[in-house]
């Protein structure tokens, strides 16, 4: 008879703990869309500076071509639709953004007869005598290959690819991440 009684207690408590833990997730919700909210008023800020520099840079004639590609894109920079609350962009309108198609205008495809990412990453690290991160093959690659448009994240991924692979070995130092060739063990006599 005596384990009757603590099952009302013990149902009393998680009810309990389940009412705090929602009221909890439900002000945790609130901060983050208060915080989001933010961020996306200074997001548009940001965007609208932006594009006043870009004039101004276009007046006084001093326009890079990165700038000047990014200033006729529009506005790309908006939460993806699955993050979204209530179906609104970061600028508070609805519509699509058209920051995938002008990155797929910038990629070069691969001509016939040219190298592949992997073979010229590869032929890069090789050719090195200390391990590189992405960004410093990607220079590499630019520098050597002025024809192909280099993204770093393609580059990254090329890298990836070739750890997968077995051809190159990654290592981290801190928060960077660097590449080199893979050493091929061998079986050498021990003397």
């Amino acid at each position: 008879m005596s384990k009757n009684p603590p099952t009302p207690s013990i149902t009393a408590d998680y009810a309990q703990r389940v009412t705090d833990d929602l009221s909890v997730n439900r002000s945790e919700q609130e901060r983050v869309r208060a915080e989001l909210a933010r961020l996306q008023e200074e997001l548009v800020r940001l965007e609208e500076s932006e594009q006043v520099l870009t004039k101004m840079q276009e007046v006084l004639g001093t326009t890079p071509k990165q700038t000047a590609k990014k200033g006729k894109g529009g506005k790309t920079a908006a939460v993806p639709a699955a993050r979204r609350s209530n179906g609104k962009t970061a600028a508070g309108k609805t519509g699509t953004t058209t920051g995938r198609k002008t990155s797929k205008k910038a990629a070069s495809p691969k001509k016939p007869g040219e190298p592949t990412w992997l073979e010229l990453t590869t032929a890069h690290l090789t050719a090195q005598s200390e391990p590189k991160s992405a960004a410093e093959v990607s220079a590499a690659l630019t520098e050597a290959h002025p024809e192909r448009t280099v993204q770093v994240t393609v580059v990254r991924n090329t890298l990836e690819h070739g750890v997968a692979q077995g051809l190159f070995e990654r290592s981290k130092q801190g928060r960077s991440v660097f590449y080199s060739p893979a050493v091929a063990v061998s079986a050498q006599p021990s003397s």
